[in-house]
This record gives structure tokens, C-alpha cells and sequence, in this order.
């Protein structure tokens, strides 16, 4: 006999408690780092059991994954590829928010974790791997990409050298974030409007 389809109120419901547990996990991993959190301490965090965890999660490894791959969907959209933006100063603007909101955002101390844990799980690197390959794809379009198609009109030679210079930027504000929350955005935004143009510029570096 074959199973009854799950409800879409039951749908809503598993993917509902997946959510509290991912949300408490991150807590935990932001605050014990991926190997000092337990099983027992996500679930106390969660607010329940650790027996009901497994009912949605294998292990801990399974929701490390769960939140390498949510973190970096939420890194991507960090570089809104497809509409009109003053990147500058919205990359200024996100700086130190989702450390404050947590559940919102990127957050850089698991930026940190994710990196190193990619040195030790194959699974987290390759969800990396696949990450870095899919974002930088991205970017070489939205930076080659005709103007009038939401693009910047980069030529083709220079939109790869861009895309990496680009996402280092991004990745690398991630980090400055744990070391200097305090950051003048001021400063950040000056800086950022200087350099960021002339990664969108059309032209070769030194034309007119």
C-alpha cells in the first residue's frame, strides 16, 4: 500500500519545526562554534526534545549542511544580481545587520565556521565548491549582461577577473565583521563607492 500524501497543513508543519531547529542550531553554532554545540544543547535551545531533532535531522552533520546551504542562499542574495541598486551603499548599509538579527542575513561568525569546516567535511566542501561555482557564474552574467537587460555591459575578457575581485569584496566584509562591528559606515560607504564603480564599469580600467 502506498503512503497517504502528507497535508499541506502537515507540510507546513514539518518545515515549520525544520526552521526552529535550523534558527536554534545557528544560535548554538554561533556561540560554540559547529563542534562545541551539541545535539542536547540544539535541542534545549529549540525548546525540544533531541529524539524529535532526529525525527527531522540524521545529525548534527545533517544540519551543519542544513545551514551551509541556507547561509549561503542568504550570501547571494547579499549580492542582489538581478535588479537596479546602488550596490555601494547597500553593501555599506548590510554591514554588521545580520549579526544583530542573526536569523536574517548572512551571519560572518558562520561565515568563519563554514570555512574551516569545509577543511574537514567533504560534504560542507562541496557544497562550497558548488556555491562558489554557481555565485561566480552569476556574476560574470549580471557584470557582462547589456545594460538594458539589467547587466553593466562588462566585456566578456574582464567580467571573470571582476566577478572573483567582486565576491572577495563581499566575503571578505563578512569577516571584517566580527573583528571591527564598530566600522565608521561612513567611511565604509566613501570606500565603497570609490572602488565598487570600477568594478561595474564598461570599459577597460584607464579608458574614457
Amino acid at each position: 500500500m502506498s503512503e497517504k500524501p502528507r497535508s499541506d497543513k502537515a507540510e507546513a508543519r514539518i518545515e515549520a519545526q525544520r526552521e526552529r531547529i535550523l534558527l536554534a542550531a545557528q544560535q548554538c553554532f554561533i556561540e560554540h562554534g559547529f563542534h562545541g554545540a551539541s545535539m542536547a544543547s540544539i535541542a534545549e535551545t529549540a525548546g525540544m526534545s533531541a529524539g524529535l531533532i532526529y525525527r527531522y535531522f540524521e545529525n548534527k552533520s545533517a544540519i551543519i549542511l542544513a545551514i551551509v546551504q541556507q547561509q549561503l542562499e542568504l550570501l547571494r542574495d547579499d549580492l542582489s544580481l538581478n535588479r537596479k541598486v546602488d550596490l555601494p551603499a547597500e553593501i555599506a548599509a548590510r554591514y554588521g545587520t545580520a549579526n544583530a538579527q542573526r536569523e536574517h542575513g548572512m551571519n560572518a561568525a558562520l561565515l568563519l565556521e563554514i570555512s574551516a569546516e569545509a577543511t574537514r567535511d567533504p560534504a560542507v566542501a562541496a557544497a562550497l565548491d558548488e556555491f562558489d561555482t554557481t555565485l561566480r557564474t552569476g556574476l560574470i552574467d549580471w557584470l557582462s549582461r547589456a545594460a538594458d537587460a539589467g547587466g553593466h555591459g562588462v566585456p566578456a575578457a574582464l567580467a571573470p577577473p571582476r566577478a572573483l575581485i567582486l565576491q572577495c569584496l563581499v566575503e571578505g566584509l563578512k569577516v571584517r565583521e566580527t573583528r571591527e562591528p564598530d566600522l565608521d559606515r561612513k567611511l565604509l560607504a566613501a570606500a565603497l563607492h570609490e572602488f565598487v564603480p570600477l568594478l561595474l564599469k564598461a570599459g577597460v580600467s584607464g579608458e574614457e
